[in-house]
């Protein structure tokens, strides 16, 4: 008789492959039977999914220089406001302006409508980006990438979230405790 390949479940997903960089997790499965007489092929045993690790193993913070800020449009702040379960203790966020210094060509050649937001990222403009709950750590009480402890003039990276070929460079401006970003220019960190 033909008898297909039979597979286990996915295992859980492994810790990111290094910290303090944008890497990968990993999970598996394992073969349970192989197939037999033209029975069907086993799938892939093996996904991975990209992650960022922002502690190392010793459990202190890495250095934000190395980390991409991630980053949506601000009109997603919006929505999670509504959603975020407020109950009071979250610290008021804040925001940081950065001067675009380069970007790939990625962010112009997207078409899905939630990334129409990429087409405001221009070099050489200036944009805010704002911190808040629930990407606002509550050890460390700022969002990862937005430059703390960077060098005045560091280049320093973020990637667009929902476009991963959308990602470029950007110097930290300044930082201010409280926001009025302009609506075209106003993102968020994740």
């Amino acid at each position: 008789p033909v008898i297909p390949c039979v597979v286990s479940q996915w295992s859980v997903w492994s810790g990111c492959a290094e910290p303090c960089k944008t890497t990968y997790r990993v999970r598996r499965r394992h073969v349970i039977q192989e197939p037999r007489n033209g029975g069907e092929a086993c799938p892939p045993l093996e996904e991975r999914a990209g992650c960022v690790e922002y502690w190392t193993q010793q459990g202190t913070e890495c250095k934000q220089s190395l980390i991409p800020a991630l980053i949506t449009t601000g009109g997603f702040g919006k929505a999670r406001k509504k959603r975020a379960a407020t109950d009071g203790n979250e610290r008021a966020g804040y925001c940081v302006e950065f001067q675009l210094v380069a970007i790939t060509p990625g962010c112009l050649h997207s078409h899905h409508s939630y990334t129409h937001w990429m087409q405001y990222l221009r070099e050489g403009h200036t944009v805010c980006v704002e911190c808040q709950h629930p990407a606002l750590d509550s050890r460390s009480l700022h969002c990862y990438g937005d430059g703390s402890g960077s060098k005045k003039n560091q280049l320093l990276h973020w990637q667009a979230v929902g476009n991963p070929r959308c990602k470029g460079t950007w110097k930290k401006i300044r930082q201010l405790d409280t926001c009025s970003c302009p609506s075209v220019h106003s993102f968020l960190f994740i």
